[in-house]
């Protein structure tokens, strides 16, 4: 493109999603796509689940979930979960994310914390999977005894025997790398992960047919570091070799799933993902499922349709399962 001293020349256009100007602004078409964001609640009027926003670090904040009737020092099951948009898009604040939650927690009867980290393309995928790592790593924190300045939701209710994480679309990205991280590293107070779902993960493997083809790929050679360019970066390619062996996911369960129609991640995915995970000699258990005529993220999109309640239970079942 040529020089210009003009601050409103385009450097990157990939609308609908967003527009990079050369002064570094970037443009989100959220209110073309009716998205906007939503207070906590005291108690959501459909699930009785509530909500309040709390601050990690400088940099990132999350909103907090507390199933109904949740007893005085009841310990629940602990989900991190981390929301989708491409790396691009999306809050922990927005409507839909804040329904789908409700909802998820009501049926899981966990405490939540889902996290708002920053985006590309202000910020490199690095400082992202960071934002997650250090919002993992203040969870974990909870439950060591010297740690001050402490949530009292998590403290009191987090059962950190049962750390689950999860996300969708990017959220399962997200997932992914920080599983391989807790398989190489500590996190504070020793806790160990019991499981992790990627729901509709943006991962990409190279043997699904034309997978280099879709918008998922596009998007991610625009806002990926030099370095990771193409199809064989271990930060969205699982079965790249130049990724840490699977056998090393550093979790006891995986729940993955996908849709038979989605436009995004190719249904495949979940499929490939689950087979080269028991190729690796992981030790523990995977459960990976197909989505009939369903597409990308379907149950956030409207968490009281039939087969989102199929599919939000099963969850469910995977969290609660001791």
């Amino acid at each position: 493109m040529a020089a210009s001293d003009n601050n409103n020349d385009v450097v990157t256009d990939f609308f609908p999603y967003y527009r990079l100007y050369k002064d570094g602004r970037v443009e989100r078409f959220y209110e073309l796509a009716g998205v906007h964001e939503v207070p906590p609640s005291l108690e959501d009027p459909a699930t009785g689940v509530s909500s309040k926003d709390v601050s990690i670090s400088a940099h990132v904040s999350a909103r907090l979930y507390l199933p109904k009737n949740t007893a005085p020092n009841q310990k629940l099951p602990v989900l991190v979960y981390y929301h989708g948009g491409g790396l691009v898009l999306g809050s922990a604040f927005f409507k839909t994310e804040h329904c789908y939650l409700n909802y998820l927690v009501s049926e899981s009867n966990c405490i939540a914390i889902s996290v708002n980290y920053r985006l590309a393309p202000e910020h490199d995928i690095p400082t992202i999977y960071q934002d997650c790592w250090d919002a993992l790593q203040w969870v974990s924190s909870h439950s060591a005894s010297d740690t001050i300045n402490k949530d009292p939701w998590i403290e009191n209710h987090g059962d950190f025997n049962r750390v689950f994480v999860g996300g969708d679309s990017a959220g399962g990205n997200i997932v992914y790398n920080m599983v391989m991280r807790a398989g190489r590293e500590k996190l504070i107070g020793d806790v160990k992960l019991l499981g992790a779902i990627l729901a509709f993960p943006y991962l990409m493997i190279p043997s699904i047919e034309n997978f280099d083809k879709g918008l998922a790929y596009k998007l991610w050679n625009i806002i990926c570091p030099l370095s990771e360019q193409g199809n064989d970066s271990p930060m969205v390619n699982p079965v790249s070799k130049k990724s840490p062996s699977l056998s090393t996911l550093g979790c006891s369960r995986l729940f993955v799933c996908t849709g038979e129609k989605d436009e995004l991640v190719p249904g495949e995915v979940a499929t490939k993902f689950a087979e080269a995970v028991k190729k690796s000699g992981w030790k523990g258990e995977i459960e990976s499922i197909l989505i009939e005529g369903e597409g990308h993220c379907f149950q956030c999109e409207n968490p009281q349709a039939e087969k989102s309640k199929d599919l939000i239970k099963r969850m469910a079942s995977f969290i609660q399962r001791k």
